[in-house]
Protein backbone atom coordinates (compact mmCIF):
# COMPACT_ATOMS: atom_id res chain seq x y z
CA UNK A 1 0.00 0.00 0.00
CA UNK A 2 1.67 3.66 -0.90
CA UNK A 3 -0.42 7.04 -0.48
CA UNK A 4 -0.70 9.09 -3.22
CA UNK A 5 2.21 12.19 -2.67
CA UNK A 6 1.32 15.69 -2.63
CA UNK A 7 2.15 18.73 -4.51
CA UNK A 8 4.01 19.48 -0.62
CA UNK A 9 3.97 19.39 2.80
CA UNK A 10 5.13 20.88 6.14
CA UNK A 11 7.51 18.01 6.54
CA UNK A 12 8.98 15.31 4.31
CA UNK A 13 10.86 12.36 6.00
CA UNK A 14 13.36 10.85 3.75
CA UNK A 15 13.29 7.26 4.58
CA UNK A 16 10.72 4.79 6.92
CA UNK A 17 12.20 2.76 9.20
CA UNK A 18 11.83 3.45 12.97
CA UNK A 19 13.57 6.67 13.23
CA UNK A 20 11.76 7.91 10.17
CA UNK A 21 7.91 6.35 11.07
CA UNK A 22 8.42 7.74 14.61
CA UNK A 23 9.22 11.05 13.55
CA UNK A 24 6.58 11.16 10.92
CA UNK A 25 4.10 10.11 13.92
CA UNK A 26 5.35 12.66 16.05
CA UNK A 27 4.69 15.31 13.50
CA UNK A 28 1.47 14.02 11.96
CA UNK A 29 0.32 13.95 15.91
CA UNK A 30 1.24 17.97 16.01
CA UNK A 31 -1.23 18.13 13.22
CA UNK A 32 1.63 19.01 10.64
CA UNK A 33 0.89 17.69 7.06
CA UNK A 34 3.60 15.08 6.56
CA UNK A 35 5.11 12.34 3.96
CA UNK A 36 7.61 9.55 4.51
CA UNK A 37 9.44 8.50 1.30
CA UNK A 38 10.57 4.87 1.73
CA UNK A 39 12.53 2.83 -0.78
CA UNK A 40 11.41 -0.14 0.90
CA UNK A 41 14.38 -1.61 1.82
CA UNK A 42 15.15 -1.76 5.07
CA UNK A 43 18.99 -2.40 6.58
CA UNK A 44 17.59 -5.19 8.96
CA UNK A 45 15.62 -6.86 6.57
CA UNK A 46 17.06 -10.40 6.62
CA UNK A 47 17.38 -10.48 10.65
CA UNK A 48 14.53 -13.10 11.77
CA UNK A 49 13.37 -10.45 14.63
CA UNK A 50 13.87 -6.86 16.27
CA UNK A 51 15.40 -7.40 19.58
CA UNK A 52 15.79 -5.23 22.68
CA UNK A 53 12.80 -3.08 21.99
CA UNK A 54 10.56 -2.91 25.03
CA UNK A 55 6.94 -4.35 24.21
CA UNK A 56 8.48 -5.90 20.73
CA UNK A 57 11.22 -7.62 21.03
CA UNK A 58 11.64 -10.47 18.20
CA UNK A 59 8.79 -8.83 16.03
CA UNK A 60 9.79 -9.55 12.47
CA UNK A 61 11.14 -5.65 10.72
CA UNK A 62 8.76 -6.23 8.47
CA UNK A 63 5.86 -6.49 10.70
CA UNK A 64 7.12 -3.31 13.11
CA UNK A 65 7.57 -1.86 10.28
CA UNK A 66 3.44 -2.08 8.95
CA UNK A 67 2.18 -1.70 12.21
CA UNK A 68 4.88 1.90 12.32
CA UNK A 69 3.18 2.74 8.65
CA UNK A 70 -0.36 2.14 9.88
CA UNK A 71 0.32 4.58 13.14
CA UNK A 72 1.33 7.38 10.75
CA UNK A 73 -1.21 7.00 8.78
CA UNK A 74 -3.63 7.00 11.17
CA UNK A 75 -2.93 10.46 12.08
CA UNK A 76 -3.12 11.69 8.20
CA UNK A 77 0.65 10.99 7.67
CA UNK A 78 1.18 9.36 4.28
CA UNK A 79 3.95 7.04 3.41
CA UNK A 80 5.16 6.76 -0.52
CA UNK A 81 7.01 3.96 -1.86
CA UNK A 82 9.79 5.79 -3.71
CA UNK A 83 13.83 6.32 -4.44
CA UNK A 84 14.86 10.13 -3.25
CA UNK A 85 17.25 10.96 -6.25
CA UNK A 86 17.85 14.44 -4.73
CA UNK A 87 16.63 17.65 -2.81
CA UNK A 88 16.99 21.80 -3.59
CA UNK A 89 16.44 24.38 -1.63
CA UNK A 90 15.23 27.82 -2.42
CA UNK A 91 13.42 30.95 -0.68
CA UNK A 92 10.22 29.02 0.14
CA UNK A 93 11.61 25.50 0.88
CA UNK A 94 12.93 22.14 -0.22
CA UNK A 95 11.81 20.24 -3.78
CA UNK A 96 12.15 16.59 -3.09
CA UNK A 97 12.89 14.67 -6.54
CA UNK A 98 12.63 11.01 -7.07
CA UNK A 99 13.41 8.56 -9.50
CA UNK A 100 10.38 8.12 -11.27
CA UNK A 101 10.44 11.66 -11.68
CA UNK A 102 8.09 12.90 -9.66
CA UNK A 103 8.54 15.35 -6.95
CA UNK A 104 6.84 17.64 -3.97
CA UNK A 105 7.77 20.39 -1.67
CA UNK A 106 8.66 20.72 1.89
CA UNK A 107 9.08 23.28 4.48
CA UNK A 108 11.57 21.19 6.55
CA UNK A 109 13.52 17.62 6.07
CA UNK A 110 13.77 14.55 8.22
CA UNK A 111 16.72 12.47 6.67
CA UNK A 112 16.69 9.18 8.34
CA UNK A 113 17.54 7.59 5.30
CA UNK A 114 20.11 4.60 7.25
CA UNK A 115 23.01 3.73 6.36
CA UNK A 116 25.06 1.24 3.99
CA UNK A 117 27.01 -2.01 5.35
CA UNK A 118 30.36 -2.40 3.27
CA UNK A 119 30.92 -6.07 4.35
CA UNK A 120 34.70 -7.90 4.16
CA UNK A 121 34.80 -9.45 0.27
CA UNK A 122 35.26 -12.66 1.75
CA UNK A 123 32.91 -15.85 0.11
CA UNK A 124 29.65 -16.31 2.17
CA UNK A 125 29.80 -13.32 4.02
CA UNK A 126 27.36 -11.53 2.32
CA UNK A 127 25.12 -14.56 1.28
CA UNK A 128 24.91 -15.15 5.19
CA UNK A 129 24.43 -11.39 6.32
CA UNK A 130 21.70 -11.47 9.10
CA UNK A 131 21.32 -14.78 9.21
CA UNK A 132 24.56 -16.66 11.23
CA UNK A 133 26.83 -13.72 10.00
CA UNK A 134 26.43 -10.85 12.63
CA UNK A 135 27.99 -7.47 13.98
CA UNK A 136 25.78 -6.85 17.22
CA UNK A 137 25.82 -8.24 20.38
CA UNK A 138 23.00 -6.58 21.48
CA UNK A 139 20.48 -7.56 18.39
CA UNK A 140 21.64 -11.15 17.60
CA UNK A 141 24.07 -12.20 20.58
CA UNK A 142 21.31 -13.83 23.27
CA UNK A 143 20.70 -15.62 19.85
CA UNK A 144 23.85 -17.49 19.56
CA UNK A 145 24.48 -17.46 23.06
CA UNK A 146 26.76 -20.90 24.24
CA UNK A 147 27.99 -21.34 20.74
CA UNK A 148 30.97 -20.93 18.90
CA UNK A 149 31.40 -17.95 17.60
CA UNK A 150 33.88 -16.56 15.34
CA UNK A 151 35.16 -12.50 15.39
CA UNK A 152 36.14 -11.86 11.35
CA UNK A 153 38.70 -9.04 12.40
CA UNK A 154 37.73 -6.67 9.69
CA UNK A 155 37.93 -2.93 11.59
CA UNK A 156 39.11 -1.05 14.05
CA UNK A 157 35.43 -2.34 16.65
CA UNK A 158 36.66 -5.88 15.92
CA UNK A 159 38.66 -6.72 19.14
CA UNK A 160 36.15 -4.77 21.04
CA UNK A 161 33.35 -7.26 19.56
CA UNK A 162 35.66 -10.28 20.29
CA UNK A 163 34.94 -9.10 24.42
CA UNK A 164 31.18 -8.19 23.92
CA UNK A 165 30.37 -11.63 22.54
CA UNK A 166 33.05 -13.46 24.83
CA UNK A 167 30.00 -11.85 27.62
CA UNK A 168 27.46 -14.38 25.69
CA UNK A 169 29.93 -17.55 24.93
CA UNK A 170 32.87 -18.80 26.19
CA UNK A 171 34.12 -20.17 22.90
CA UNK A 172 34.85 -17.15 20.86
CA UNK A 173 37.85 -17.39 18.15
CA UNK A 174 39.08 -13.74 16.93
CA UNK A 175 40.89 -14.39 13.28
CA UNK A 176 43.15 -11.62 12.70
CA UNK A 177 42.19 -11.69 8.74
CA UNK A 178 42.58 -8.17 8.17
CA UNK A 179 44.15 -6.87 11.57
CA UNK A 180 46.29 -8.11 14.05
CA UNK A 181 45.33 -6.80 17.67
CA UNK A 182 47.80 -4.52 19.57
CA UNK A 183 49.69 -5.51 22.16
CA UNK A 184 47.05 -4.09 24.74
CA UNK A 185 44.22 -5.57 22.44
CA UNK A 186 46.17 -9.57 22.24
CA UNK A 187 46.55 -9.30 26.46
CA UNK A 188 42.74 -8.55 26.39
CA UNK A 189 42.14 -11.23 24.39
CA UNK A 190 44.04 -13.59 26.28
CA UNK A 191 43.25 -12.78 29.55
CA UNK A 192 39.03 -13.83 28.44
CA UNK A 193 40.49 -16.63 26.62
CA UNK A 194 39.80 -15.89 23.58
CA UNK A 195 41.89 -18.18 21.07
CA UNK A 196 43.82 -15.92 18.11
CA UNK A 197 44.34 -17.70 14.88
CA UNK A 198 46.90 -15.65 12.48
CA UNK A 199 46.33 -15.93 8.68
CA UNK A 200 43.90 -14.98 5.85
CA UNK A 201 40.60 -16.17 5.71
CA UNK A 202 39.43 -17.84 2.29
CA UNK A 203 35.31 -18.45 3.01
CA UNK A 204 33.14 -19.59 5.10
CA UNK A 205 31.98 -22.84 5.35
CA UNK A 206 28.62 -23.88 4.87
CA UNK A 207 27.14 -27.05 4.77
CA UNK A 208 22.89 -28.17 4.45
CA UNK A 209 22.50 -24.14 5.15
CA UNK A 210 24.19 -24.04 7.72
CA UNK A 211 27.39 -22.14 8.91
CA UNK A 212 29.94 -24.77 10.01
CA UNK A 213 33.13 -23.15 10.01
CA UNK A 214 35.64 -20.54 8.74
CA UNK A 215 38.08 -22.01 6.06
CA UNK A 216 41.57 -20.29 6.20
CA UNK A 217 43.90 -19.42 3.13
CA UNK A 218 46.29 -22.50 3.81
CA UNK A 219 43.25 -24.85 4.04
CA UNK A 220 42.35 -25.37 7.56
CA UNK A 221 39.00 -25.20 8.97
CA UNK A 222 38.47 -24.04 12.23
CA UNK A 223 34.63 -24.45 13.54
CA UNK A 224 32.13 -22.03 14.48
CA UNK A 225 28.72 -21.66 14.16
CA UNK A 226 28.56 -17.60 13.77
CA UNK A 227 30.58 -15.31 12.48
CA UNK A 228 30.66 -11.48 13.65
CA UNK A 229 31.90 -8.69 11.15
CA UNK A 230 32.29 -5.15 11.69
CA UNK A 231 31.86 -3.69 8.09
CA UNK A 232 32.06 -0.18 7.44
CA UNK A 233 29.13 1.51 7.62
CA UNK A 234 28.50 4.67 5.28
CA UNK A 235 25.34 6.59 5.40
CA UNK A 236 23.00 6.76 2.44
CA UNK A 237 23.16 10.63 2.48
CA UNK A 238 24.44 11.33 -1.60
CA UNK A 239 21.09 13.11 -2.25
CA UNK A 240 22.22 15.54 0.18
CA UNK A 241 24.88 17.05 -2.12
CA UNK A 242 22.96 19.80 -3.77
CA UNK A 243 22.00 21.12 0.06
CA UNK A 244 25.69 21.45 0.90
CA UNK A 245 25.55 18.74 3.47
CA UNK A 246 27.96 15.71 3.19
CA UNK A 247 29.00 12.79 4.99
CA UNK A 248 32.21 12.81 6.87
CA UNK A 249 34.48 10.44 9.08
CA UNK A 250 32.79 9.20 12.55
CA UNK A 251 34.81 9.57 15.21
CA UNK A 252 35.05 6.14 16.10
CA UNK A 253 36.39 5.16 12.54
CA UNK A 254 33.72 2.34 11.84
CA UNK A 255 32.35 4.90 8.89
CA UNK A 256 30.41 7.79 7.47
CA UNK A 257 27.83 9.75 9.40
CA UNK A 258 26.10 13.42 8.77
CA UNK A 259 26.89 15.11 11.96
CA UNK A 260 24.19 17.09 13.70
CA UNK A 261 23.56 18.49 17.23
CA UNK A 262 21.56 16.67 19.94
CA UNK A 263 18.53 17.37 18.36
CA UNK A 264 19.40 16.57 14.78
CA UNK A 265 19.62 20.23 13.23
CA UNK A 266 22.32 19.94 10.73
CA UNK A 267 24.08 23.04 9.83
CA UNK A 268 21.86 23.50 6.64
CA UNK A 269 18.89 24.75 8.09
CA UNK A 270 15.51 23.34 7.40
CA UNK A 271 17.41 19.68 7.83
CA UNK A 272 17.38 17.31 10.59
CA UNK A 273 19.05 14.06 10.56
CA UNK A 274 18.23 11.00 12.99
CA UNK A 275 18.84 7.32 13.31
CA UNK A 276 21.75 5.62 11.60
CA UNK A 277 22.59 7.85 9.09
CA UNK A 278 24.13 10.12 11.54
CA UNK A 279 24.45 7.52 14.86
CA UNK A 280 26.14 4.31 12.87
CA UNK A 281 25.67 2.53 16.06
CA UNK A 282 22.28 2.98 16.69
CA UNK A 283 19.84 0.50 17.63
CA UNK A 284 15.92 0.18 16.68
CA UNK A 285 15.17 1.60 19.69
CA UNK A 286 17.68 4.04 19.63
CA UNK A 287 16.72 5.39 16.40
CA UNK A 288 13.13 5.82 16.97
CA UNK A 289 13.97 7.72 19.91
CA UNK A 290 16.31 10.12 17.64
CA UNK A 291 13.34 10.24 14.97
CA UNK A 292 10.87 11.00 18.05
CA UNK A 293 13.17 13.95 19.19
CA UNK A 294 13.89 15.69 15.42
CA UNK A 295 9.99 15.51 15.05
CA UNK A 296 9.37 16.98 18.14
CA UNK A 297 11.96 19.68 17.28
CA UNK A 298 11.15 20.27 13.64
CA UNK A 299 7.57 21.21 15.06
CA UNK A 300 8.86 23.44 17.61
CA UNK A 301 10.42 25.13 14.87
CA UNK A 302 8.01 25.72 12.81
CA UNK A 303 5.94 26.81 15.38
CA UNK A 304 7.83 29.45 16.31
CA UNK A 305 8.45 30.72 12.46
CA UNK A 306 4.43 30.53 12.29
CA UNK A 307 4.12 32.63 15.56
CA UNK A 308 7.05 35.04 14.22
CA UNK A 309 4.60 35.78 10.85
CA UNK A 310 1.36 35.03 12.82
CA UNK A 311 3.32 38.58 14.96
CA UNK A 312 4.07 40.53 11.71
CA UNK A 313 0.85 39.85 10.36
CA UNK A 314 -1.23 41.22 12.96
CA UNK A 315 1.33 44.25 13.66
CA UNK A 316 0.04 44.47 9.87
CA UNK A 317 -3.40 44.14 9.83
CA UNK A 318 -3.90 46.31 12.41
CA UNK A 319 -2.03 49.30 10.65
CA UNK A 320 1.25 48.91 12.90
CA UNK A 321 3.85 48.27 10.37
CA UNK A 322 6.77 47.13 12.30
CA UNK A 323 9.76 48.68 11.24
CA UNK A 324 11.78 46.18 8.38
CA UNK A 325 7.88 44.80 7.46
CA UNK A 326 7.72 45.15 3.82
CA UNK A 327 5.40 47.19 2.49
CA UNK A 328 5.45 46.25 -1.21
CA UNK A 329 2.04 44.48 -1.92
CA UNK A 330 3.64 41.11 -3.26
CA UNK A 331 5.83 40.86 -0.22
CA UNK A 332 3.56 41.98 2.09
CA UNK A 333 0.97 39.19 0.85
CA UNK A 334 3.96 36.74 0.66
CA UNK A 335 4.76 36.94 3.84
CA UNK A 336 1.65 37.04 4.83
CA UNK A 337 0.89 33.62 3.04
CA UNK A 338 4.55 32.31 3.55
CA UNK A 339 5.67 29.27 4.78
CA UNK A 340 4.72 28.85 8.05
CA UNK A 341 2.08 31.11 8.22
CA UNK A 342 -1.74 30.06 7.94
CA UNK A 343 -3.95 32.87 7.83
CA UNK A 344 -6.98 30.69 6.51
CA UNK A 345 -9.87 28.12 8.16
CA UNK A 346 -9.66 26.13 5.00
CA UNK A 347 -13.41 26.51 5.56
CA UNK A 348 -15.49 28.63 2.09
CA UNK A 349 -16.72 32.05 2.51
CA UNK A 350 -20.16 31.80 4.18
CA UNK A 351 -21.89 34.84 2.25
CA UNK A 352 -20.64 32.91 -0.86
CA UNK A 353 -21.93 29.60 -0.29
CA UNK A 354 -25.00 31.04 0.69
CA UNK A 355 -25.46 33.31 -2.54
CA UNK A 356 -24.84 30.84 -4.76
CA UNK A 357 -26.44 27.65 -3.24
CA UNK A 358 -29.54 26.15 -5.18
CA UNK A 359 -29.14 28.46 -7.74
CA UNK A 360 -29.25 27.23 -11.57
CA UNK A 361 -25.88 27.53 -12.86
CA UNK A 362 -25.19 28.31 -16.29
CA UNK A 363 -24.45 25.50 -18.99
CA UNK A 364 -20.58 26.82 -18.78
CA UNK A 365 -20.25 27.05 -15.35
CA UNK A 366 -16.97 29.12 -15.65
CA UNK A 367 -15.94 31.29 -12.42
CA UNK A 368 -13.08 33.56 -11.66
CA UNK A 369 -12.19 34.18 -7.85
CA UNK A 370 -10.39 37.65 -7.40
CA UNK A 371 -8.03 37.28 -4.71
CA UNK A 372 -8.50 33.68 -3.71
CA UNK A 373 -6.03 33.30 -1.31
CA UNK A 374 -5.43 29.70 -0.25
CA UNK A 375 -8.10 28.46 -2.55
CA UNK A 376 -11.17 27.50 0.11
CA UNK A 377 -13.55 29.73 -2.26
CA UNK A 378 -12.19 28.32 -5.87
CA UNK A 379 -12.35 24.41 -4.31
CA UNK A 380 -15.89 25.06 -3.20
CA UNK A 381 -16.89 26.24 -6.36
CA UNK A 382 -15.23 23.28 -8.50
CA UNK A 383 -16.84 20.76 -6.00
CA UNK A 384 -20.05 21.95 -6.80
CA UNK A 385 -19.32 21.63 -10.63
CA UNK A 386 -17.97 25.27 -11.80
CA UNK A 387 -14.77 25.41 -13.70
CA UNK A 388 -12.66 27.34 -11.73
CA UNK A 389 -9.78 30.76 -12.03
CA UNK A 390 -8.86 31.21 -8.86
CA UNK A 391 -6.26 34.78 -9.17
CA UNK A 392 -4.12 36.06 -6.09
CA UNK A 393 -0.63 37.78 -6.18
CA UNK A 394 0.54 35.61 -3.16
CA UNK A 395 2.56 32.69 -4.91
CA UNK A 396 2.39 31.34 -1.79
CA UNK A 397 -1.38 31.33 -0.78
CA UNK A 398 -1.50 29.72 -4.59
CA UNK A 399 0.94 26.72 -3.56
CA UNK A 400 -1.48 26.06 -0.93
CA UNK A 401 -4.37 26.01 -2.93
CA UNK A 402 -3.03 23.99 -5.00
CA UNK A 403 -1.92 21.00 -2.56
CA UNK A 404 -5.93 21.40 -1.14
CA UNK A 405 -7.14 21.44 -4.36
CA UNK A 406 -5.64 18.22 -5.24
CA UNK A 407 -6.36 16.58 -1.68
CA UNK A 408 -9.63 17.68 -2.56
CA UNK A 409 -9.56 15.92 -6.19
CA UNK A 410 -10.66 18.67 -7.53
CA UNK A 411 -7.34 20.32 -9.52
CA UNK A 412 -8.37 19.69 -12.79
CA UNK A 413 -10.95 22.00 -12.84
CA UNK A 414 -9.02 24.92 -11.33
CA UNK A 415 -6.30 27.18 -12.95
CA UNK A 416 -4.46 29.04 -10.33
CA UNK A 417 -2.28 32.69 -11.72
CA UNK A 418 -0.63 34.84 -10.01
CA UNK A 419 -1.20 38.22 -10.51
CA UNK A 420 -1.31 41.89 -9.04
CA UNK A 421 -4.67 42.79 -9.67
CA UNK A 422 -4.00 46.15 -9.65
CA UNK A 423 -2.21 45.37 -12.68
CA UNK A 424 -4.90 43.70 -14.59
CA UNK A 425 -7.02 40.41 -14.50
CA UNK A 426 -6.48 37.60 -16.69
CA UNK A 427 -7.74 37.62 -20.38
CA UNK A 428 -12.01 35.96 -21.05
CA UNK A 429 -15.30 36.18 -19.44
CA UNK A 430 -16.68 34.40 -17.05
CA UNK A 431 -20.27 33.31 -15.59
CA UNK A 432 -19.65 34.33 -12.04
CA UNK A 433 -16.89 36.65 -11.23
CA UNK A 434 -16.17 36.72 -6.96
CA UNK A 435 -15.07 39.38 -5.23
CA UNK A 436 -14.45 38.85 -1.53
CA UNK A 437 -13.56 40.57 1.02
CA UNK A 438 -10.69 42.59 -1.25
CA UNK A 439 -9.10 44.90 1.34
CA UNK A 440 -5.86 45.34 2.03
CA UNK A 441 -3.75 47.48 4.10
CA UNK A 442 -1.21 47.79 1.31
CA UNK A 443 -1.89 49.63 -1.95
CA UNK A 444 -4.89 48.09 -4.00
CA UNK A 445 -7.01 50.29 -6.04
CA UNK A 446 -10.33 48.32 -5.52
CA UNK A 447 -12.35 50.54 -7.41
CA UNK A 448 -10.43 49.62 -10.40
CA UNK A 449 -10.43 46.11 -9.69
CA UNK A 450 -13.86 46.27 -9.41
CA UNK A 451 -14.98 47.92 -12.24
CA UNK A 452 -12.45 45.26 -14.68
CA UNK A 453 -14.66 42.69 -12.45
CA UNK A 454 -17.47 43.96 -14.02
CA UNK A 455 -15.97 44.11 -17.72
CA UNK A 456 -15.23 40.21 -17.10
CA UNK A 457 -18.70 39.03 -16.28
CA UNK A 458 -19.98 37.49 -19.35
CA UNK A 459 -23.80 38.44 -20.24
CA UNK A 460 -26.43 36.41 -18.01
CA UNK A 461 -23.58 35.83 -15.54
CA UNK A 462 -23.06 37.53 -12.05
CA UNK A 463 -20.84 39.87 -10.21
CA UNK A 464 -20.35 38.71 -6.41
CA UNK A 465 -19.00 41.27 -4.61
CA UNK A 466 -18.46 40.56 -0.33
CA UNK A 467 -16.44 42.73 1.80
CA UNK A 468 -16.36 44.51 5.35
CA UNK A 469 -18.72 47.38 5.66
CA UNK A 470 -17.24 48.14 9.52
CA UNK A 471 -14.44 47.22 11.20
CA UNK A 472 -14.75 44.70 14.18
CA UNK A 473 -16.18 46.46 17.30
CA UNK A 474 -12.77 45.97 19.20
CA UNK A 475 -10.81 47.65 16.67
CA UNK A 476 -12.53 51.53 16.64
CA UNK A 477 -10.07 53.01 14.41
CA UNK A 478 -9.47 50.71 11.26
CA UNK A 479 -5.76 50.68 9.52
CA UNK A 480 -4.99 53.37 8.02
CA UNK A 481 -4.71 52.49 4.49
CA UNK A 482 -7.86 50.02 4.67
CA UNK A 483 -11.42 51.22 3.59
CA UNK A 484 -14.84 50.00 4.45
CA UNK A 485 -17.26 50.84 2.07
CA UNK A 486 -20.82 50.41 2.47
CA UNK A 487 -23.19 48.42 -0.65
CA UNK A 488 -24.01 51.89 -2.09
CA UNK A 489 -20.45 52.89 -2.35
CA UNK A 490 -19.69 49.37 -4.53
CA UNK A 491 -22.94 50.15 -6.62
CA UNK A 492 -21.32 54.23 -7.02
CA UNK A 493 -18.00 52.99 -8.27
CA UNK A 494 -19.63 50.50 -11.05
CA UNK A 495 -21.56 51.70 -14.02
CA UNK A 496 -24.93 49.89 -13.44
CA UNK A 497 -26.25 50.76 -17.31
CA UNK A 498 -27.17 46.91 -18.29
CA UNK A 499 -27.46 45.71 -14.94
CA UNK A 500 -29.58 44.16 -12.31
CA UNK A 501 -29.03 44.79 -8.91
CA UNK A 502 -30.80 41.75 -7.27
CA UNK A 503 -29.30 42.17 -3.68
CA UNK A 504 -27.30 45.12 -1.76
CA UNK A 505 -26.87 45.10 1.99
CA UNK A 506 -25.38 45.20 5.37
CA UNK A 507 -24.93 41.63 6.84
CA UNK A 508 -24.41 41.64 10.75
CA UNK A 509 -21.44 39.05 11.72
CA UNK A 510 -20.29 37.73 14.93
CA UNK A 511 -16.65 37.58 15.09
CA UNK A 512 -13.43 37.11 17.73
CA UNK A 513 -10.63 38.77 18.07
CA UNK A 514 -7.24 36.91 17.58
CA UNK A 515 -6.90 37.52 21.93
CA UNK A 516 -10.52 35.98 21.84
CA UNK A 517 -12.95 39.46 21.96
CA UNK A 518 -15.70 38.60 21.24
CA UNK A 519 -17.50 41.69 19.21
CA UNK A 520 -19.28 41.94 15.96
CA UNK A 521 -19.15 43.81 12.33
CA UNK A 522 -20.81 44.99 9.57
CA UNK A 523 -20.93 43.22 5.82
CA UNK A 524 -22.45 43.96 2.93
CA UNK A 525 -22.96 41.49 -0.28
CA UNK A 526 -23.24 42.98 -3.97
CA UNK A 527 -24.84 40.66 -6.12
CA UNK A 528 -25.86 42.00 -9.75
CA UNK A 529 -26.81 40.41 -12.76
CA UNK A 530 -25.44 41.34 -16.35
CA UNK A 531 -28.08 41.75 -19.20
CA UNK A 532 -27.66 39.55 -22.80
CA UNK A 533 -28.81 36.54 -23.92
Amino acid sequence: MTDQMQDGYDVVVLGGGAAGLNGAMMLARSRRSVAVIDAGAPRNAPAEGVHGLLGHDGLPPAELLERGRAEVRRYGGHVVNGQVTGATRDERGFTVTLADGSSTRARRLLVTTGLVDRLPEVPGVRERWGRDVLHCPYCHGWEVRDRGVGILASGPMSAHQALLFRQLTDDVTFFAHAMRPDDEQAEQLAARGIRVVEGAVASLEITDDRLVGVRMKDGTLVGCEAVVVSPRMVASAGFLGDLGLGTVEHPSGMGEHVPCDPTGRTGVPGVWVAGNVTDLSAQVGAAASQGAVAGAQINADLVMEETGQAVAALRAARGHVHEGYPADPTEFWEAFYGPGQKPWSGRPNRVLVTELTDRPLPTTQTALDLGCGAGADAIWLARQGWTVTGVDISAAALAHAAVEASAAGVAGQIEWVQRDLDGGLPDGEWDLVAAAYLHSPVELQREKVLRRAAAAVAPGGTLLVIGHQTPPSWQPDPPAHVTFPTADDVLASLDLEGWTVERAEALPVEVSSPDGIQGSRSDNVVRLRRGGL
